[in-house]
């Protein structure tokens, strides 16, 4: 669904789940970053501007539309030659391309979508298994689902917690459902090579509260795995599996 048409182009903030059951924030520390390789590269070095010129974008045009669109976008390169890509956006033409210029100015993205890091009251991981129809096959992920207008980030996570799985937040009595949260720094994009979606990895204190609601369609189950289990579910599992849960777990597993 997304090729670019024209010749070659192409396309982390690391995690400290030691203690994260008791403190998800700790999964998004800093210190983690001296166990992953992405720690060599400074924040100063990955701040730096890039130092080859950016294309210019020249033209947004929507050739199929539907929930999800087609579109080619047309950049003009250093040497003036035209660039063509194809890529995938839920968005509207205005939305998109708006999106698209403020991408280019760094501003901060708002998420589309959540994926939820759930921890039980008993260090156990909060996963569901899923048939993603375009894969035509079950995968491994962690509760996840599209943020509806003008939902905040709890309130977003809590109501996809309920739906596909049963679970809510856990709060104390009269504390705020941002309580139970810890959002990474910024939403990270799904897949840069295919579409814009912004997703908000988020780490949350879970309970079961009742039987899980999925829309017609979803197909879902879940089940918990216990913090000590990680390293040999990822092992032994055979079943596809989100990127994000995979490295999730990855790093879960090697703290």
């Amino acid at each position: 669904m997304s090729t670019h048409t024209s010749p070659a182009a192409a396309s982390p903030a690391a995690v400290s789940p030691a203690a994260a059951a008791a403190s998800p924030a700790a999964a998004a520390s800093p210190a983690a970053a001296a166990a992953s390789p992405a720690a060599a590269v400074s924040p100063a070095a990955g701040a730096a501007q890039p130092s080859l010129q950016t294309p210019r974008l020249v033209d947004v045009e929507l050739i199929a539309d539907g929930w999800i669109k087609k579109y080619v976008l047309t950049y003009e390169l250093a040497d003036g030659t035209p660039y063509h890509y194809d890529c995938a956006s839920r968005k509207a033409p205005a939305a998109f391309r708006a999106g698209l210029e403020a991408n280019a100015q760094n501003l901060p993205a708002s998420p589309d979508a959540v994926c939820i890091v759930g921890f039980t009251e008993n260090d156990e991981l909060l996963m569901i298994r899923e048939f993603r129809y375009p894969l035509n096959s079950w995968c491994i992920a962690f509760p996840a689902g599209l943020v509806e207008p003008g939902e905040d980030l709890a309130t977003c996570v809590d109501r996809e917690l309920r739906e596909e799985t049963g679970y809510a937040l856990r709060v104390a009595e009269g504390e705020a459902l941002a309580s139970a949260i810890t959002p990474l720094p910024q939403a990270g994009f799904s897949s840069t090579g295919l579409t814009d979606e912004t997703v908000q990895i988020v780490y949350a204190q879970v309970t079961r509260v009742a039987d899980a609601a999925p829309e017609q369609g979803e197909l879902i189950e879940q089940f918990l795995l216990p913090r000590a289990d990680v390293a040999r579910f990822v092992a032994e599992n055979a079943t596809p599996i989100g990127t994000r849960a995979q490295l999730v777990l990855e790093a879960l597993c090697n703290r």
